[in-house]
């Protein structure tokens, strides 16, 4: 559990990664394999919207994402022509449902923003991609407070750029900022510029 209170008060501003850190990535990936086994049933009559989207669900929840497409096309002879749709969808779909924030971590925002510190959402991944997931964010006003970068617009993680101009850009401090994520990668990221790491 995180605590804005457990957090040093002499911090400055706070950096969060946006998948699986402020929400769960798979409540946008699910929606995306939805509207994806949606059209393809419309478009082809089979498979069945319902079979695929079962598939699609169990594929992600016992191997990841990677090689969704590939699974399904193996399973279902889905036509090569439809993986760029399904590329398509990830990057720029229109949910049917708002993307929430995890409550302890608009709890924590709400919290962050009262006491007027800034907060960055400094993301990895296709921008686009990136870009259309913070869209479909309920954020609950907090919007207006975010900074938002991409990493891959300057380079991936965990190379340091994107943190160094936020410190330089923002008159901050290395140890004015802490940066909150959930992997090793976010984790070897914030040692590269010498800012504090919390794991979430």
């Amino acid at each position: 559990m995180i605590n804005y209170l457990d957090f040093d008060p002499s911090k400055k501003a706070f950096i969060f990664e946006l998948d699986n850190v402020l929400y769960p990535e798979k409540d946008y990936l699910l929606q995306v394999y939805y509207l994806f086994a949606n059209f393809l049933e419309y478009m082809e009559t089979v498979p069945p919207a319902g079979d695929l989207i079962a598939f699609m669900q169990k594929a992600y929840e016992h191997q990841g994402k990677e090689q969704i497409f590939d699974k399904a096309q193996n399973v279902f002879g889905i036509d090569e022509k439809y993986r760029e749709n399904f590329m398509r969808l990830h990057r720029e779909a229109k949910l049917p449902l708002k993307l929430l924030l995890y409550k302890e971590m608009l709890d924590l925002l709400q919290q962050i923003t009262v006491d007027r510190k800034q907060i960055f959402l400094v993301t990895a991944g296709n921008p686009i991609q990136q870009l259309n997931k913070i869209r479909h964010m309920e954020w609950n006003g907090l919007e207006n407070y975010l900074k938002v970068f991409f990493t891959d617009e300057l380079e991936p993680k965990p190379a340091p750029g994107v943190l160094f101009n936020i410190l330089k850009d923002y008159d901050l401090d290395a140890s004015d900022v802490v940066l909150i994520g959930t992997a090793e990668g976010d984790e070897l990221f914030a040692k590269n510029a010498a800012i504090e790491f919390v794991r979430v």
